[in-house]
């Protein structure tokens, strides 16, 4: 798990946008973007919820092919985007959420496309 908050909030500041909604899209689908606490003990233990509940090397039809389909699998129950509403030029996460991505076949090259729409 990353944190991208700090990088996705410059960008937030660099676009000047007083009111408005923030969307951070991973254009991958083997990945998620997740709003949580950003805390080490819970960062393992969703890495270990995910384990358990998609472990790798179960049959999975997709593993013919390509063999990360407990990739795929984890990428569906995360989700691909998050939008944040912003106000006064930032946006309103609460006091302990942190923007995630989470890297489900990796490490590997990835992008985030965030775009900030004013109101």
């Amino acid at each position: 798990l990353i944190d991208i908050t700090d990088e996705v909030q410059q960008i937030v500041r660099a676009k000047r946008v007083d009111s408005g909604i923030c969307v951070v899209f991973s254009r991958h689908t083997t990945t998620g973007i997740v709003i949580n606490e950003n805390e080490p003990g819970l960062r393992s233990d969703i890495l270990r919820l995910l384990d358990e509940l998609v472990p790798r090397g179960k049959g999975y039809l997709h593993d013919r092919i390509d063999s990360n389909a407990h990739a795929h699998l984890r990428a569906v129950l995360l989700g691909s985007s998050v939008s944040i509403p912003i106000e006064t030029g930032a946006m309103t996460l609460g006091t302990w959420q942190s923007i995630l991505f989470v890297e489900c076949d990796g490490p590997r090259r990835r992008e985030v496309f965030v775009q900030v729409v004013a109101s």
